[in-house]
């Protein structure tokens, strides 16, 4: 059974700026000549490296929920040029929304069992959530409607 990642996306206000970040570094891969895969680096390698490759995602948290996934489809550890341990985490980029969950913050990442992980949601039911104001969305999952 595969497991999965959460992470916090520092800095990101939405899924959809999630998207437009991972947008931007395809662009910036394909006029380098480089690999169209959406790459994290973290400073720890995870150790359950065959179950996150087993059909493993990385789920972003914004703003305090866990709100989009990737898939992930390579762990790769390296040194960087300090001569200090890393890993990229390599990702398909394709952001896929999740019904938002609350989660609040850390440091690092966790794993995740399928089991625990948040559905997908479809595409009619994502553009939806996507469009609506932020605070109307928290508000309505605060109140169990979305």
């Amino acid at each position: 059974m595969p497991v999965h990642l959460v992470k916090l996306a520092v800095g990101c206000e939405s899924v959809k700026q999630l998207k437009l970040w991972v947008a931007e570094r395809m662009q910036t891969a394909k006029k380098r000549g480089l690999p169209l895969h959406h790459i994290h680096i973290t400073r720890m390698t995870p150790k359950r490296t065959d179950e996150l490759l087993a059909g493993g995602s990385l789920y972003w948290v914004i703003r305090g929920e866990i709100a989009a996934r990737e898939k992930i489809i390579a762990i790769e550890p390296f040194r960087d040029r300090d001569g200090i341990g890393r890993c990229r985490v390599v990702m398909k980029p394709k952001v896929i929304a999740v019904a938002p969950r609350p989660m609040r913050p850390f440091q690092g990442w966790r794993y995740f069992t399928e089991d625990a992980a948040p559905p997908d949601l479809g595409k009619a039911t994502a553009a939806s959530v996507a469009a609506m104001p932020e605070p109307m969305r928290r508000e309505l999952r605060d109140l169990g409607l979305l």
